[in-house]
């Protein structure tokens, strides 16, 4: 393994972070922190509580779990597009440095920057929401696992848009509505019956439910699914990340 290559494009990515901290960690914690004040300390003081807990710390799980899916996307996909989109992707391919190495690389970036945001967040959060994490060590592993899990996925979408444009498509137009969806506001237990069963078709409600369990010890869905559920998407990414450059897909072409 060359450990040197994942090093330099780990850093590389990193650095380019630190050079945009306003737009890249302090953006989000901003925007989140709004979630709180309005739905945490305005809205949530006037609503009742669910499965014992208040709603302000009901919330803190889901809008978490919101800004880790976005961002990782985000972070991911803009990582490996950057090199397609100026060319430099072609120097990396045909340096002595494997698919394994270069996707360590990107991804491992990519997640770095999804934990540290999810982290600040969940700090500023207890600024404006009392709250308690019942099982810190199981929080730590969903959101290192999610985050890992959605870089793969936007570094996939990252190699096939072909325009910035659509760098944005997925996560608006779907991530997005999934997660509002998937109960980062509300439990689906909440839900009609029909509306229960047809939920459980949402991925995002696994991810959200899970994460939801290892603060307050209450989920939607079992721990276990939640978890299997996690480890099917991430060999799902694998797998395509592993066919793109067996195939060369909009790498070679």
């Amino acid at each position: 393994m060359n450990i040197y290559a994942i090093r330099a494009i780990y850093l590389f990515e990193m650095a380019r972070t630190w050079r945009t901290l306003m737009q890249s960690i302090a953006s989000p914690v901003i925007s989140t922190s709004l979630y709180f004040v309005v739905f945490g300390s305005a809205i949530g003081s006037r609503m009742v509580e669910i499965d014992g807990i208040s709603y302000g710390a009901f919330i803190v799980p889901g809008l978490i779990m919101l800004s880790l899916l976005t961002e990782s996307i985000s972070n991911a996909s803009f990582g490996i597009h950057m090199p397609k989109f100026t060319g430099t992707i072609y120097e990396v391919l045909s340096a002595p440095v494997s698919p394994f190495e270069i996707v360590t690389g990107f991804v491992g970036a990519a997640a770095s920057k999804s934990i540290i945001l999810g982290i600040l967040i969940l700090a500023t959060a207890r600024v404006f929401v009392p709250f308690e994490i019942a099982h810190p060590w199981w929080m730590l592993a969903f959101l290192v696992l999610t985050a890992l899990t959605f870089s793969l996925f936007g570094f996939i979408i990252g190699i096939w848009a072909d325009g910035f444009d659509k760098l944005q498509v997925i996560p608006a137009m779907i991530i997005t509505p999934l997660t509002f969806l998937g109960g980062s506001f509300y439990s689906i237990n909440m839900l009609p019956p029909v509306w229960q069963q047809i939920t459980l078709f949402n991925p995002v409600v696994y991810l959200i439910s899970g994460f939801r369990w290892s603060f307050y010890g209450v989920a939607d869905v079992s721990v276990g699914l939640s978890l299997f559920m996690t480890l099917m998407f991430l060999l799902i990414c694998l797998f395509g990340v592993w066919w793109i450059f067996k195939t060369g897909y909009r790498l070679k072409h």
